[in-house]
């Protein structure tokens, strides 16, 4: 490999929101990685850094180019270049569509277990959540299509949000199923917003079908919020997109996003996403490589030293979703219990929607050595955790 993911980065006192913990603790939570960004990224904030002069920004052709031929050459999807808007995030973009799209009161769906940060833009705008919960069987999930249609038909329901590929469960949605969901949003006047922040972080010869790429029918009536930030670790840089085929949903998304401020970029957003998408393919199918083999090492070690505790199976993310249902007690409480005891720090299921209160999540993006670590820990709190539950 010509990029070593083996090196341990120690980010504390960085101001990095992952690392604000305690001397010892381990956190394993928020969606960030614990790898440097790709050389070549570092490169171009280095040249941009050395002009010296960080004014007012614009965004050029080059930013337009290199979204449009990253989609066309990795994912099979042929952008205008009109479509694209840039944005400062794809959460602050969610929260800017929820208020320009929908009336408060009105109600925006979600297919729980979600993203908790979903519920936050619907609340803190004055909207109702509504739940469609996924079907967990057999250690797998899958939309529960009558569920799904009764709660879309509902008048108040004005539009969904759809997690492609699905954080926290790691499921790529096949094209068949997300077509499916296009005609049942056309057929109740339900817009579209997919998430697809994800979508670069598959498995190795896995790929993810873009929601708007579908049909012509999902195209018109969708709204896809994209971004390099979760697969090159650019979070902090404040730099993303939303593609909006339909020109009058997109003059609607380009004037809410421009009324609150959040569409113009700093002066190392353009760059950053540029150098990702034209210089990162390597570094990323690297990365790839790297995040499924620790996803890998870390099933077999939780089937071997946890079998209370069952992984569900992934095809994208850097994200596990451990099944905790064989688990005495309560797998928030033990997520408390496990970070009071052994330092380390994983989220409870229960923030993802309550059908996720018996799941843990775990973030494998690190070093080997310190995944290893992980593990032990959580091994050693879960063992405690039970002793002191059945006690």
């Amino acid at each position: 490999m010509k990029y070593d993911f083996d090196i341990v980065t120690d980010r504390r006192n960085t101001h990095s929101l992952k690392w604000e913990a305690a001397d010892g603790e381990l956190p394993m939570w928020v969606a960030d990685m614990d790898f440097k960004t790709a050389p070549e990224i570092l490169s171009a904030i280095k040249e941009r850094v050395e002009h010296g002069v960080f004014g007012y920004s614009v965004v050029p052709e080059s930013w337009y180019s290199a979204y449009r031929d990253w989609w066309k050459s990795r994912h099979h999807f042929d952008m205008d270049r009109e479509w694209l808007i840039f944005c400062t995030g794809v959460v602050p973009a969610i929260s800017s569509i929820i208020r320009k799209l929908t009336t408060p009161a009105e109600k925006v769906l979600i297919q729980t277990p979600v993203y908790n940060i979903f519920f936050n833009s619907i609340l803190n705008n004055g909207r109702q959540v509504l739940e469609s919960e996924l079907r967990y069987k057999e250690g797998e999930y899958e939309i529960d299509f009558e569920d799904l249609e009764r709660k879309l038909a509902d008048p108040q329901t004005a539009l969904m949000i759809l997690c492609n590929p699905h954080n926290p469960i790691g499921k790529i949605w096949d094209r068949e199923t997300l077509a499916k969901i296009g005609e049942l949003c056309k057929k109740h006047h339900v817009v579209v917003v997919s998430d697809e922040i994800h979508c670069d972080l598959t498995a190795p010869e896995t790929e993810y079908i873009p929601f708007a790429s579908v049909s012509k029918t999902c195209q018109e009536n969708s709204i896809t919020c994209i971004a390099p930030t979760k697969a090159f670790n650019l979070a902090g840089l404040q730099t993303a997109a939303v593609v909006v085929p339909d020109p009058v949903l997109r003059h609607k998304v380009w004037r809410g996003l421009n009324t609150d401020e959040i569409a113009e970029p700093n002066s190392f957003a353009v760059e950053a996403a540029v150098a990702a998408f034209t210089k990162g393919a390597l570094w990323l199918d690297e990365l790839r490589a790297y995040l499924f083999r620790n996803k890998r090492a870390a099933e077999n070690y939780i089937q071997k030293n946890i079998p209370q505790v069952h992984v569900v199976s992934s095809q994208a993310t850097y994200l596990m979703w451990l099944d905790c249902s064989q688990l005495a007690g309560n797998a928030d409480e033990a997520a408390s219990f496990i970070r009071g005891k052994t330092g380390l720090i994983v989220s409870g299921g229960a923030q993802y929607g309550h059908c996720g209160e018996k799941f843990l999540r775990m973030n494998v993006a690190c070093p080997l050595s310190v995944m290893e670590d992980g593990l032990s820990r959580l091994r050693e709190g879960i063992r405690k955790y039970e002793e002191f539950i059945l006690k």
